[in-house]
């Protein structure tokens, strides 16, 4: 009866710990995501036009696109700084400065002046935010996964991993959702080009404000906490990092990049673009904007659901596998996508996003334990920030733009279907050559078994 007493509510508060870590790290992420998918929606929408009006219609548009792909090359910077405090002094309080840094940008950019009220200074000062965003989302993701995975049962990582990674997924379907209610309801037509589009941006503030309360009633990571305790941290993580483990940084980041080239395609903004632009406007689609934010909207649900589902399959076959399945999932469908968008049909381009959004899951869901279970503990927010903001810039940083110019030249998004493609089969490759090490010891007790076996070719 004694035992029972005792044990029973430790159990349930250890229960109740995990809840509140699987919530503020999905909410966390969710506003995050939001704040980054809204401005590559409306990159794709109404920045062409509002801030970069006098290069042309073509042009702005990718000087739009460009403006997306900047924020990845601070990236890099964010996860350094991030992943050096974050190893030094905590995952819990990195989590927080990262959530206050993107609310700031993403607020200001909805008070930003346009081209027309104050000329070049408007580009400049949205390009300086869109930097600010690219620092704060370099840091966060390290944070929000290693908070979930660190908490979590060693035979459950990809489960309670999977819930930050489906905050991508939330943060997506909000931004589209609030952005189709501003253009079909709200403010629609020319409305939406003048005051509508700013509407989203001002509404982070008070998403931020939930997401800062949730994250600091959340305890810090037990493994940061006895790698306090028992003064192992690094002193230099991230020379440790490039020193011992650079071509693990290389190869695990060329698996996130086949999928976040991939992802940019619909969540970049870019397939928003290519099937609102009028066909008078060189456009080879010209459908209304709300229903193809819907569409994207839509799409990402199963994209949540498909993610999820991946985190908790992984724990079952292995993290590779389930990154084997979604690559094929992927080059299955990836030709499938723009045939479908140029239809003009509102539901087959949402079949079209669907799809692509399983291949999406399958390489997105289990990536939380997979890159938490690569890295020692002592340099772990180091490696798994800095390998995400490298394969990010690899693979999403300037997808959207890259694929404009394919268009352009081409006049066909076949080309942009191969340049996908050929991205998958690079990252399939680095899949196969990394080691499954599902299951690995995270404590700083195991920091040598963590340092070895690696690579598939070791014995």
């Amino acid at each position: 009866m004694t035992t029972t007493s005792t044990t029973a509510p430790s159990t349930e508060a250890r229960q109740r710990e995990l809840r509140r870590v699987a919530f503020a790290t999905v909410i966390g992420t969710t506003i995050e995501w939001y704040d980054f998918f809204l401005y590559a929606s409306a990159a794709g929408l109404v920045f062409g036009a509002l801030f970069f009006a006098p290069a042309g219609p073509e042009f702005a548009t990718i000087l739009s696109f460009a403006t997306v792909g900047v924020s990845f090359l601070f990236r890099p910077l964010g996860a350094f700084l991030a992943g050096h405090f974050g190893d030094k002094i905590g995952r819990k309080a990195m989590l927080v400065v990262t959530l206050i840094l993107m609310g700031a940008a993403t607020t200001l950019i909805g008070v930003l002046p346009t081209y027309q009220q104050i000329g070049m200074a408007a580009p400049m000062l949205l390009v300086l935010l869109r930097i600010l965003q690219g620092l704060s989302t370099g840091g966060e993701w390290g944070g929000a996964v290693l908070m979930a995975v660190e908490h979590a049962p060693d035979g459950k990582r990809g489960r309670y991993g999977a819930f930050p990674q489906i905050g991508v997924p939330i943060g997506l379907l909000l931004a589209s959702g609030v952005l189709a209610l501003m253009t079909g309801v709200v403010s629609p037509g020319d409305a939406f080009l003048e005051w509508g589009w700013r509407i989203p941006f001002l509404l982070s503030f008070v998403l931020i404000i939930v997401g800062i309360i949730v994250r600091r009633a959340v305890d810090e990571s037990p493994v940061f906490k006895e790698i306090s305790e028992k003064k192992e941290k690094a002193k230099t993580p991230i020379l440790t990092l490039f020193r011992k483990h650079w071509l693990l940084v290389v190869l695990a980041a060329l698996t996130f990049a086949g999928n976040n080239a991939a992802g940019y395609m619909t969540t970049g903004g870019y397939l928003q673009n290519y099937a609102t632009t009028p066909i008078a406007d060189g456009g080879h689609v010209g459908m209304e904007r709300t229903p193809v934010l819907l569409a994207v909207a839509g799409a990402s649900v199963v994209w949540l659901i498909v993610t999820f589902a991946a985190g908790v399959v992984s724990d079952r076959i292995g993290r590779r596998n389930t990154y084997v399945i979604g690559w094929i999932a992927f080059l299955a469908t990836v030709f499938l996508l723009f045939p479908l968008a140029d239809t003009g049909n509102p539901w087959l381009l949402f079949l079209g996003v669907s799809l692509f959004a399983i291949g999406n899951g399958f390489t997105y869901g289990q990536q939380a334990a997979y890159f938490t279970e690569l890295f020692p503990a002592s340099i772990r927010y180091s490696g798994v920030s800095i390998t995400y903001a490298i394969g990010a810039i690899i693979g999403g940083a300037f997808a959207p733009t890259i694929a404009a110019w394919l268009v352009q030249s081409t006049g066909t998004a076949t080309s942009v279907a191969f340049y996908i493609a050929g991205i998958m089969v690079v990252a399939f490759a680095a899949t196969l050559l990394l080691r499954d090490r599902t299951g690995i010891p995270l404590g700083p007790d195991h920091e040598a078994e963590q340092s070895v076996r690696h690579f598939a070719w070791q014995k």
